[in-house]
This record gives C-alpha cells, sequence and structure tokens, in this order.
C-alpha cells in the first residue's frame, strides 16, 4: 500500500499547491485576526454603553435587567475567591466542564462510529438513520426527566444529556463528508488493491476531516448545553446549581454572571476546536474567506 499513500499524498500536494492565497498566510492571518479583535472589542463597548444607558435613563428595574456593575460585582465575587471555595465559580465550572467533556467524548465518538458504518453500508444506513432523526426530532427537555430517572442526579445523567446532544451533529457530519469524497479517489484506491479499510483511512477520512469538525464545533457547544440542563432537573455541583440558586433568591446579577461564564466557555471551546482544525486540517477551505 505504499505506492497507494505516495500517489494520494501527492494528489493532496498538488490540491493544496494549487489553492494557496497569493498574499503570504502569516500577513493575512495576523491582520484578520487583528480586524476582528478590534470588531469585538467595539462590539462589546457599544453594547455595555446602550446597556448602561438603558438601565439608568429608562428606569428598568434590577429584578428585570440589573446594571453591568452589578453584574461585575457579582461575577468579581466568585472569581477573587480561592478556587477550592465553596462561594466561587471554580467547583461548579470545573464540574460542569468534566461532565460535558464526557458526554462530548461518548457522544461525538459514536456519532462518528455509527456515521462511518452508515458511510460504508446502505443497509446501515437505512437501518439507523430513521432511528438517529427520530431521537433527534424529541424534546431533550422533555425526556431530561427520563434519563435522570434512569441513571439518578448524579453525574450519569448529566454525562447521558451531554452525549446524547453531541450524537447527533457528529453523526451527520461525519456521514454527509464520508459519503462526498469524489469517486475517482475511491476508484483510485481500488485500481491499487486498496482494502476498504485503506480507503477509509487515506482518502475518505481526510476528506471528511472538515465536516467533522464542523459537526465536534456543534457539538461541544451542546454537550456544554446538555450538562446544564441536566443540571437544572436536580444537581449537588454545577453551574446549573449556581443558577438555580441564584433565581431562587431573585439574584439577577449573580443569574447573569454565570450566563457571562457559560458564554465565555462556549468562545473559548469553539476557540479550541477551530485551533485544533487549522493545524490538523491544513488543507482545507474551512475559514479562509
Amino acid at each position: 500500500m505504499s505506492q497507494a499513500q505516495t500517489i494520494v499524498a501527492d494528489s493532496v500536494s498538488i490540491e493544496k499547491a494549487a489553492s494557496k492565497p497569493k498574499v503570504p498566510a502569516g500577513k493575512k492571518q495576523e491582520s484578520r485576526g487583528v480586524n476582528g479583535t478590534l470588531v469585538t472589542l467595539i462590539g462589546l463597548a457599544i453594547l455595555f454603553t446602550g446597556w448602561s444607558l438603558a438601565v439608568k435613563y429608562l428606569n428598568v428595574p434590577t429584578y428585570i435587567l440589573p446594571a453591568p456593575s452589578a453584574v461585575w460585582n457579582a461575577l468579581w465575587s466568585g472569581i477573587a475567591v480561592s478556587p477550592s471555595s465553596p462561594l466561587g465559580y471554580y467547583l461548579p465550572l470545573w464540574g460542569t466542564l468534566k461532565n460535558a467533556a464526557l458526554g462530548l467524548a461518548i457522544g461525538s465518538g459514536l456519532g462518528l462510529l455509527l456515521g462511518s458504518l452508515m458511510a460504508e453500508s446502505r443497509l446501515i444506513e437505512k437501518l439507523i438513520m430513521p432511528y438517529a432523526f427520530a431521537l433527534q426530532s424529541l424534546p431533550k427537555v422533555a425526556i431530561a426527566p427520563l434519563v435522570v430517572i434512569w441513571f439518578g442526579f448524579g453525574d450519569g445523567s448529566k454525562i447521558a444529556i451531554s452525549s446524547l446532544l453531541a450524537f447527533f451533529p457528529m453523526l451527520i457530519n461525519s456521514f454527509t463528508g464520508l459519503r462526498a469524497v469524489e469517486p475517482e479517489r475511491v476508484d483510485l484506491m481500488r485500481s491499487l488493491s486498496a482494502s476498504r479499510f485503506e480507503t477509509y483511512r487515506i482518502v475518505k477520512l481526510p476528506n471528511a476531516a472538515p465536516y467533522i469538525f464542523a459537526g465536534l464545533d456543534m457539538a461541544v457547544v451542546y454537550a456544554l448545553l446538555g450538562t446544564i440542563v441536566a443540571e437544572f432537573l436536580g444537581a449537588q455541583q454545577g453551574m446549573g446549581v449556581v443558577i438555580t440558586q441564584a433565581q431562587a433568591v431573585t439574584d439577577v446579577a449573580g443569574v447573569f454572571a454565570a450566563l457571562v461564564i457559560l458564554g465565555a466557555m462556549g468562545i473559548l471551546l469553539h476557540g479550541i476546536v477551530r485551533g485544533l482544525e487549522a493545524r490538523i486540517v491544513h488543507w482545507g477551505d474551512r475559514g479562509r474567506k
């Protein structure tokens, strides 16, 4: 199979050389990063300025929309403590991220496996695809109490719901990417007497990598969302518990502070996935424009 790998590698190298931009990559990425950061900072400044003015001059009650300063004070009170303090955000955030990571690994791994099997076999596709869509169409808020009953109020139910939400994006994207491979490449591998697994590993999986990372980009956010939903229903620790406790005492600023943390974590996780994609799928066109 060294001949097959050499031919496929040469074809990929030719495609990368042909698609290389005229402008130096380093300068292009640097200018895009600076512009993106500047736009983000301007957007945040406009948002907080409008927020402060609306609360001040429209006399919005604090139990409806607290001022940015009140949210900042609540956020700082949970950050400026020891990481081991039960009064801070560190322990709840760690519990949520741990369960979300386990759920993401299970759900995305299972989605990739079944998506690959469906792409390789029409029979498996017809067997699994209808049930996958039926499962996805079920409202997760309705089945979450059942999951809690089955797995208990511990980490098991959080991981299960997180896996459930992360499963479908990876399933569909991996299946679509594996089916999108050019027939000519598959025919080339067959002419070189390559096995189905070798064709999958050398041709189909690299071709589907941008699709897989797109599914992972959605799955990582869904996994975090699924963990929070499970924590709302019953948990001892987690950001969902922090939000529930703040709502119980009408601490709207505390709720906003927890939401800010979750939003920041979503952006961070998205950035991690995109960074991994840029390093691994360096031949893809996604994100260039």
